[in-house]
């Protein structure tokens, strides 16, 4: 077995004097020193041009002349340095210089002959590096599959908490869609209460995102964590047998310290809660300060439309049980579409009216211009009116229409008319929620309110007192 000494002395013969390195393809010149083939090239390449005119060099250690084609391949340093590199890799034992070929299992460290022998290590049990090493390979790579199943959760619960994140921005951003709109359409009475609980959201955003964000930093710290560990555990596991055995029991300990930790269970729940249901209820009774008591004008009903004695109930009788015959026909009467209008006009201010729809199966609800055409089944403008259709649906109808998503059907739709605020707003008074808000509009005629009642179909106007 080669010592330290002699095989510090193989290194040191085996050294290029010019890089300091182990000699790379090496070459002997006329006066028996050794270069790597590329380092004597490149000082001969340095050399002055009188120098290298005549052909003849000095060898950098002697000085000894030598020309180019003495340059020839040190065959035997080759094959020294092949086994220097073979060997290198090769730990000693620090004490007697000899390979650290047994593994004490009492001390759990890497030994050679003479320190078995020696009293440190008198009656311990020992084995060759190369049958202990298959013990703990296998210990290790199990280390390694269980590390990476820890590491394969840590990832699972990154990408839940990821989607945690998107998850709750997205209920955030529909959260504050349905508030915003709401109160959009109430903020002339609650854009204090608005504001309050915009902010309220926020914070509770801001305040969840950062633990879900602290939740994921905290996360990528423990997979970082966990491949460090792995990359350790696979170095010791491809590498020799002595590699693998040093500090080996210190190296599984650590590792099987190494728990699962699962992160804070962060829910997902808004607890700003913003009832505009409840709130509207208490608007309801401001807005019930500008409620008119409206009735129908039989001089604008269409033929097969009943109206009662008080002019408040309308039904659409059809064509067949039409009184039609006892009503004179006016100028004003509709022709075409089964509706009919409202006495009151309105050129200014606000005006607020209520109809009970629950009767009713195809009906339109609104307030239209006084001049609007009494002969046509498609008016192009000059109206504004929400429509259940006969599939139970719900439109916002203007100059164009537009899909209502009601939670609930209202029974008592209610109308608020803002003149010069250019508004026209529906409600489900029963249900105290806000159902649409046309965009502004500019009214410079006299508005009157608007009810169409299709087949069999029939309306209840609410007095101002019920």
């Amino acid at each position: 077995m080669a010592s330290a000494a002699v095989t510090k002395k193989l290194r040191e013969e085996a050294t290029c004097p010019i890089c300091l390195e182990l000699m790379t393809e090496p070459v002997i010149i006329d006066c028996g020193h050794s270069y790597c083939r590329m380092c004597i090239l490149g000082f001969i390449g340095n050399q002055s041009s009188e120098t290298s005119s005549l052909g003849t060099f000095h060898c950098p250690q002697c000085r000894e002349p030598f020309k180019r084609d003495s340059i020839r391949p040190n065959k035997h340093l080759a094959n020294i340095i092949e086994t220097i590199k073979e060997t290198k890799c090769e730990r000693l034992c620090e004490k007697h210089g000899e390979q650290l070929h047994l593994f004490c299992e009492d001390d759990g460290q890497l030994i050679c002959w003479r320190c078995e022998h020696s009293p440190e290590h008198k009656g311990h049990v020992t084995a060759l590096a190369e049958d202990a090493c298959k013990g703990y390979r296998e210990q290790l790579q199990k280390a390694v599959t269980k590390l990476k199943v820890t590491e394969s959760k840590y990832k699972q619960l990154k990408l839940n908490t990821t989607r945690k994140i998107s998850s709750w921005k997205e209920t955030i951003r529909n959260e504050e869609e349905r508030v915003h709109s709401e109160f959009m359409c109430l903020h002339i009475f609650l854009h204090q209460e608005e504001e309050l609980y915009m902010c309220q959201l926020k914070k509770e955003k801001e305040q969840k995102l950062s633990r879900l964000q602290d939740s994921v930093a905290h996360l990528d710290n423990k997979l970082q964590e966990l491949k460090n560990c792995i990359l350790e555990l696979d170095k010791k596991c491809q590498g020799s047998a002595q590699n693998l055995l040093q500090d080996i029991k210190d190296t599984l300990s650590r590792n099987s310290a190494i728990d699962m930790e699962t992160p804070e269970d962060i829910s997902l729940e808004v607890h700003t809660v913003c009832n505009v249901s409840e709130l509207y209820f208490s608007v309801r009774k401001m807005l019930k300060r500008y409620q008119v008591g409206v009735t129908l004008d039989p001089n604008t009903a269409r033929g097969d439309l009943d109206l009662s004695v008080d002019q408040r109930r309308v039904q659409n009788v059809g064509t067949y049980f039409s009184r039609f015959a006892r009503r004179p026909q006016t100028t004003e009467q509709f022709t075409a579409l089964p509706s009919v209008l409202g006495r009151e006009r309105f050129t200014s201010g606000r005006h607020y009216f209520e109809v009970d729809v629950r009767e009713g199966t195809q009906w339109s609800v609104g307030v239209c211009l006084d001049n609007m055409p009494r002969d046509t089944w498609m008016p192009r403008s000059g109206f504004w009116i929400i429509r259940l259709r006969k599939n139970g649906k719900n439109i916002a109808l203007s100059s164009k229409a537009i899909t209502l998503a009601l939670m609930n059907k209202p029974e008592v739709v209610g109308i608020m008319l803002d003149y010069e605020a250019g508004l026209v707003s529906f409600y489900n008074a029963t249900a105290g929620s806000h159902i649409y808000t046309f965009p502004k509009a500019s009214f410079s005629q006299a508005l009157r309110p608007y009810f169409q009642v299709n087949d069999f179909s029939s309306l209840f106007l609410i007095s101002s007192n019920e």
